[in-house]
């Protein structure tokens, strides 16, 4: 638990695991992104299984975040030593929160339904379109989480 609390990397106010969750957020559209594109060049099993691993290293990340907000003393505790109002703190951190949940659903939607079809041998197939849609709003959410992830970051540790 100490190594958690420990300073962080990215010379900020931060502790080392909020440093490590901002990184993993910070990159994650673009490991999604790629595992997209290998369903584009036509490999699908390569592609669902990039997907399951990233989608499962997430779950775990969020745990670990949660984890470390909690022993923390939460939201309050890291405000302390933000220069930025903590109404203003507080909206972001509510819309992250709602952006984040709402992708995490649609999110796993995605994985499990593409999970059925691909093992049912459905996708790639009649399905394909339907799961590229929900695919790319899939996308789009874990684009903004990561975005609104940063900025809450920033507002905490940083201004």
């Amino acid at each position: 638990m100490e190594l958690m609390f420990s300073e962080g990397f990215l010379g900020t106010k931060a502790p080392l695991f909020m440093d490590v969750v901002t990184l993993i957020v910070a990159f994650l559209p673009l490991l999604v992104f790629g595992g997209i594109t290998l369903a584009r060049k036509r490999v699908y099993f390569l592609h669902m299984l990039v997907q399951n691993i990233i989608f499962f290293i997430s779950v775990v990340v969020v745990a670990y975040f949660e984890l470390g907000v909690r022993v923390g003393g939460g939201f309050n505790a890291f405000m302390q030593e933000s220069g930025v109002s903590y109404n203003y703190a507080l909206i972001v951190l509510v819309l992250h929160i709602i952006i984040a949940t709402l992708t995490l659903f649609y999110w796993s939607y995605t994985i499990i339904s593409g999970n059925y079809h691909y093992f049912k041998k459905l996708l790639p197939g009649k399905f394909s379109r339907g799961h590229k849609k929900m695919a790319q709003k899939a996308l789009l959410g874990i684009v903004f989480t990561s975005f609104s992830g940063i900025w809450v970051y920033l507002l905490l540790f940083v201004f």
